[in-house]
């Protein structure tokens, strides 16, 4: 991470994430009787239904065997443990839903899914349909171009194609910045970021945009360190969070619940390691250290201090 260019956004990503959070919380109900409509279900079908992506490494991805893994995934593991102790079942069982950019909002909002386990940035505009558990990482969006490109920031962009992935916040950071520096972009979409990489090799791309991290982990993924290179300034500001159903304070109090314990527990930093900096169980390795911004949010929730 480079702390110096966070600077300008970084301040107004945390207002913006104190703001996101900023819901009055209940105190747990005894008995599960007065549970918010999620938790109820949750106790009338001993399940809880987590969405999950499949290619979002290390975030949410599949793993050789077509499973569901990732650092989200066991974020959301351990609100399932905070979920069942609330709801008096410690033997609830998961349902994995596959979901996109594209639908995963809806999936939250349509009762689909209870939770989120993806790559999802937590902005103000989506504040107003779903509620975001506090940060668990920090990113933004770059490039992906390939190793002999002349393309080393967005300007040079200019009259080129970019593949940006449908429903995510880098699609409107693109637009902005065409429209800011009269690019003359040809941004198009594509459903999911392994369909986008694809364009990107199949040559019918100039660069890919999203999430630095999104990048590394593809790259890493295919091995194709040798073929593209994640290049450019940051050019948007991309707080994650799990998504949830909004206007339940009773499952809010649970999901912040279950973070400051992994925090408060020193479970949080070496979750982080297992996923970010150790190689992963698809055998890809990241090498990407814990950045000043998240270790700090993690200090806020570590109750012990």
């Amino acid at each position: 991470m480079h702390p110096a260019r966070w600077r300008p956004i970084l301040a107004e990503g945390l207002v913006l994430a104190a703001c996101l959070l900023a819901a009055p919380a209940l105190a747990q109900t005894a008995g599960g009787e007065g549970l918010s409509p999620t938790l109820a279900n949750i106790k009338a079908t001993h399940s809880v239904r987590l969405g999950y992506r499949e290619s979002s490494p290390p975030f949410s991805f599949l793993d050789h065997s077509n499973r569901p893994i990732g650092y989200s995934l066991e974020l959301c593991d351990a609100i399932v443990d905070e979920i069942g102790a609330e709801v008096d079942d410690a033997n609830l069982k998961i349902d994995y839903v596959k979901v996109t950019s594209d639908d995963r909002i809806p999936a939250v909002v349509d009762k689909k899914i209870d939770l989120e386990c993806g790559s999802t940035t937590a902005n103000a505009e989506r504040g107003k349909q779903v509620a975001f558990s506090p940060l668990m990482f920090v990113a933004g969006t770059k490039l992906m171009v390939p190793k002999a490109s002349s393309v080393n920031q967005v300007g040079d962009l200019k009259g080129k194609t970019v593949v940006v992935t449908k429903g995510t916040t880098n699609e409107q950071a693109m637009h902005n910045v065409d429209a800011k520096q009269s690019l003359g972009l040809n941004i198009v979409t594509s459903g999911d970021h392994e369909q986008s990489y694809q364009m990107l090799v199949d040559g019918k791309a100039d660069a890919f945009a999203t999430d630095d991290i999104l990048l590394y982990g593809l790259i890493a993924r295919h091995k194709s360190q040798d073929k593209f290179r994640v290049t450019g300034d940051y050019l948007s500001y991309d707080p994650y969070g799990i998504m949830y159903r909004k206007g339940e304070p009773q499952m809010k109090e649970v999901v912040e619940r279950a973070f400051r314990k992994l925090a408060s527990n020193r479970d949080i930093i070496p979750l982080y390691n297992k996923w970010f900096v150790a190689r992963l169980p698809t055998g890809e390795k990241l090498n990407v250290a814990l950045s000043p911004q998240l270790e700090e949010a993690f200090k806020v929730l570590d109750e012990s201090n």
